[in-house]
């Protein structure tokens, strides 16, 4: 079983999160404490090869990661999750509703999307540059790079110095094959059969998954809506007070957009 945290475990009513690539589940400590006190069970797991979840070694697969989450929950709570993930975690997130609808009450995806594909040179240049850096320097050199990317601003440096650590944590053999899994992920086609309530959270700066690419996911699921905050590709980390509210919010809401 993926190692976990589980907090407010007597609650009714459960909330599964899942972090993005090269963090952990410390990524979401701006919204455990929010989210316990609404009187939610908090499950925050950390994907295999990241943070205290051990890493078998060969491929990387964001299928497989969907199904250790569905193993975490049959485990812990079998009727299912309100799911929310981020980038990485929200193509896994997007992914276990698909293979695994019963197990998904309500879908939140935040940075993500269905499909990646580069806009641009500068994008393309950013992804090429994180492949190489990876494979030819090291875990180190990749980790500086994506902080500084993420985080670019000087007032930004605490969380800059975060996440280089969380993703210091990763194996990087997990790493290596997670990115080549984000850039041959396509579900695209079958977003129709995404059936719960979904919302799509996105950065207005994002520099990483640009807010077109992440308006694919509303167009493709029924009903999806996408609320825009101010901010970068870890928006729940930039803007936690606007993105808790939203989030409970839309976790609670009983009339969510029709579907």
């Amino acid at each position: 079983m993926l190692h976990h945290l589980d907090l407010n475990a007597d609650a009714a009513r459960t909330v599964l999160l899942v972090h993005g690539l090269g963090s952990n589940n410390a990524g979401w400590q701006g919204q455990t404490g929010a989210l316990r006190s609404a009187g939610w069970r908090v499950l925050v797991p950390d994907m295999p090869g990241f943070g205290d979840s051990p890493f078998a070694g060969g491929r990387w697969r964001i299928a497989d990661a969907a199904a250790e989450l569905a193993a975490l929950l049959h485990a812990l709570q079998p009727a299912g999750a309100c799911v929310a993930g981020i980038s990485m975690g929200g193509t896994v997130a997007l992914q276990l509703a698909l293979d695994y609808p019963q197990l998904v009450q309500r879908l939140v995806l935040v940075s993500t999307f269905a499909r990646l594909r580069a806009r641009g040179p500068r994008q393309l240049l950013y992804f090429a540059r994180r492949y190489l850096l990876l494979h030819l320097r090291g875990l180190p050199s990749q980790a500086r790079a994506v902080a500084q990317h993420v985080f670019p601003l000087p007032a930004q440096e605490n969380w800059r110095a975060a996440f280089y650590r969380q993703i210091l944590q990763s194996d990087v053999r997990a790493y290596r094959s997670a990115m080549l899994a984000l850039a041959r992920f396509d579900v695209q086609s079958r977003l129709a059969a995404v059936r719960v309530p979904t919302l799509v959270i996105t950065g207005s700066q994002d520099a990483t998954v640009l807010p077109e690419n992440q308006a694919g996911l509303v167009h493709g699921i029924a009903g999806a809506r996408q609320l825009i905050l101010n901010g970068g590709h870890a928006i729940m980390v930039e803007q936690p007070q606007a993105f808790n509210a939203a989030l409970l919010q839309f976790l609670s809401d009983s009339h969510p957009a029709p579907l």
